[in-house]
């Protein structure tokens, strides 16, 4: 009766005028479209944008990269693609490599959970492997410590998965913008991970319950994972019934990403933005973001790829100081960013207008990623 009234109630309801899983194509790869040598300790965002890897798996590593391949007349034309490089058959009880997809808040407050009417959550997704390995996938409810899991079977072609999971009627997450809800997939686990009795219903998170009957991406240099077309949909859906995947034009998906992450590119001889000559020695100053930092989730951390800087005063073209040594960046308030630079050589007169400009190409990164 209940699995009856959400399939009913998810044809009725009006379906989100956005996709819930932003990038869920694949398609946008701000940070980079490949990094290599990644294993034990490798925590983080690293290629496909909202993406994340959480490693602890010994002798294990892998390569993360956005590639160009996907399932036929699919739509979609990127994937994100894990290889193995390094094997680990020796595992300890405590190895884990979880992807993850984490979600605010306020934007799974429509599924109800916590209540009588909680609601399905069906998780699709397009993969691909070298082999027919069993992985697990399900929810954590990050406010309220509580999960649920599921396994599936990867093939080696293009196969679409669909894995609807009932709501939670004891709680839910908080309606903020802090992390309500994590996505997780799980491809590697010890005893840590496996040694209990798989999650098939909601319960207190219990690592133990996880991956329970989960196989190991890391048995073999052979093993890969390609995946594309993740998508989340309220109610229960088969795969015959899933909801087409909603397509977004790459501005729409890259402003969505930028949420969370920006990656603003950054040519050799750019002025970065104007300070003051604090000394005879060093500049402070504010970097000129063109509003880039006012749709973001939250206040985020700032970083830079550029490797060398100028500062000047006067005219544009009068360069009287290098600068390669200071704090270099920080956030002061929500949108602004400061500099705070002192001379590598040169020097000039304290008080005077100064201009700070990049000497190498690179990028000035914003991360307010959950």
């Amino acid at each position: 009766m209940a699995l009856t009234r959400a399939f009913k109630n998810a044809v009725h309801q009006e379906r989100r005028k956005t996709p819930l899983v932003v990038n869920g194509d694949m398609a946008v790869a701000q940070r980079s479209t490949s990094v290599t040598g990644l294993g034990d300790g490798d925590e983080g965002y690293v290629t496909v944008d909202r993406m994340r890897h959480t490693v602890a798996a010994g002798a294990g590593r892998f390569t993360s990269k956005q590639t160009a391949d996907a399932p036929n007349d699919s739509g979609f034309d990127k994937c994100l693609e894990l290889d193995c490089t390094t094997a680990d058959t020796s595992i300890a009880a405590d190895e884990v490599f979880n992807l993850d997809y984490r979600i605010e808040g306020h934007d799974v407050q429509h599924l109800k959970y916590g209540t009588s009417d909680a609601e399905y959550l069906t998780v699709g997704f397009w993969m691909k492997a070298d082999a027919a390995v069993a992985y697990s996938v399900g929810f954590i409810d990050v406010d309220n410590s509580r999960s649920i899991r599921s396994l599936f079977t990867t093939g080696t072609d293009w196969t679409y998965h669909c894995i609807p999971f009932i709501g939670d009627t004891v709680s839910g997450p908080n309606d903020d913008i802090g992390e309500g809800m994590r996505l997780r997939f799980t491809f590697h686990g010890g005893s840590d991970f496996t040694g209990g009795t798989l999650a098939t219903s909601w319960e207190s998170t219990t690592a133990a319950n996880f991956h329970v009957g989960g196989g190991s991406f890391f048995a073999s240099t052979d093993r890969s994972i390609k995946m594309t077309g993740l998508q989340l949909e309220r109610g229960y859906f088969t795969a015959e019934t899933m909801p087409p995947f909603q397509h977004e034009s790459r501005t729409e998906n890259l402003a969505r990403c930028q949420r969370y992450f920006i990656s603003h590119t950054i040519a050799d001889g750019t002025r970065l933005g104007d300070g003051i000559f604090r000394s005879t020695t060093r500049v402070l100053g504010n970097v000129d973001n063109t509003g880039l930092l006012h749709n973001m989730r939250t206040t985020p951390s700032v970083a830079t790829t550029i490797t060398s800087f100028q500062v000047y005063h006067g005219a544009d073209t009068t360069t009287n100081s290098a600068a390669s040594s200071g704090t270099g960046f920080a956030m002061s308030g929500t949108h602004e960013v400061r500099t705070d630079f002192t001379f590598s050589s040169g020097s000039t007169t304290a008080g005077l207008p100064g201009k700070l400009r990049a000497n190498s190409a690179g990028a000035m990164q914003y991360d307010a990623e959950l």
